[in-house]
């Protein structure tokens, strides 16, 4: 991880398109701001972390769904094609 001091309108920049800068501190709180382009995502970390875990919830049911199609299909005899 990179660890890097900055104080209040200072900024760092990611890549050539990203920006974050620290917009203010009050007492145990930075808040910051960014710049990046509409199509790179800005989650919050307990936010992103949500998404992930109900996205591996999809998945997972749907796995299970495919999982009893894949073994009906194999059950059944295979019929020649017309």
């Amino acid at each position: 991880m990179l660890v890097l001091s900055r104080k209040v309108n200072q900024s760092i920049v990611i890549g050539e398109d990203i920006e974050v800068m620290v917009i203010e501190i009050k007492g145990d709180t930075v808040k910051i701001g960014l710049k990046a382009p509409r199509s790179v995502p800005v989650y919050r970390s307990e936010v992103y972390a949500e998404i992930r875990a109900e996205n591996q919830r999809a998945c997972s049911s749907q796995g299970v769904a495919a999982a009893e199609v894949l073994k009906k299909a194999l059950t059944k005899p295979l019929t020649p094609l017309e």
